[in-house]
């Protein structure tokens, strides 16, 4: 049986977890040593030790920590009303991820492109599964005539990329803009740009 954690050891593995977070999104796993962590989280390294053993249960922890908010996101596919109301919905959620949490969906995808070697095993699992209810719902939609005949994992894959494109190359939109999802204007022009291209490419 797991012991349970006491209020402390939850902040202070949320410490890490953060610190983690924003050090793996600047120098890769590789380049990410446990003193850089626990340097940023504002503890030694055998406190810090004490809470994880090791660089990569930080990452894994971190991988799993975004890959959770995404889920979470997914999840109201299944409780939401319409198709409009749905899709709306999940793009605000993914677009808040992307300005709340930039760095813990660069660490995502960089953990992708390397081909997965860490998450694979909860990428087949979980969000295998949830991408499989979520397409039937759509498949609901597409058969009730909701919405146009679409495939409906291409608009989920759509949609991922979009949202997340503000986060993992945010300094790519900085440069040519000026701006990133932390100004306001700007994140709201693109949250509703993207929601009527979406929109009115599904629905009839």
């Amino acid at each position: 049986m797991q012991k349970k954690r006491s209020r402390i050891q939850i902040i202070n593995q949320q410490k890490v977890l953060d610190a983690g977070t924003e050090i793996f999104a600047k120098y890769g796993f590789r380049g990410t040593t446990i003193d850089q962590i626990a340097d940023m989280a504002g503890m030694s390294k055998p406190n810090l030790l004490y809470y994880f053993k090791s660089k990569k249960d930080i990452y894994l922890a971190v991988l799993e920590q975004t890959l959770n908010n995404w889920l979470r996101c997914l999840m109201e596919w299944q409780v939401t009303g319409t198709p409009e109301e749905t899709i709306t919905n999940y793009i605000d959620k993914k677009f808040e991820f992307s300005r709340d949490h930039s760095a813990g969906s660069r660490v995502f995808a960089t953990e992708i492109l390397a081909g997965a070697p860490i998450l694979k095993t909860l990428l087949g699992e979980d969000l295998k599964t949830l991408v499989g209810e979520d397409t039937r719902v759509i498949k609901g939609w597409v058969k009730d005539g909701l919405i146009r005949p679409i495939d409906p994992v291409h608009l989920i894959f759509m949609i991922w990329a979009v949202t997340q494109h503000y986060a993992d190359f945010s300094a790519q939109i900085e440069t040519l803009t000026g701006q990133t999802l932390q100004d306001e204007k700007f994140y709201k022009q693109a949250k509703k740009t993207v929601t009527q291209i979406i929109l009115n490419g599904v629905l009839i």
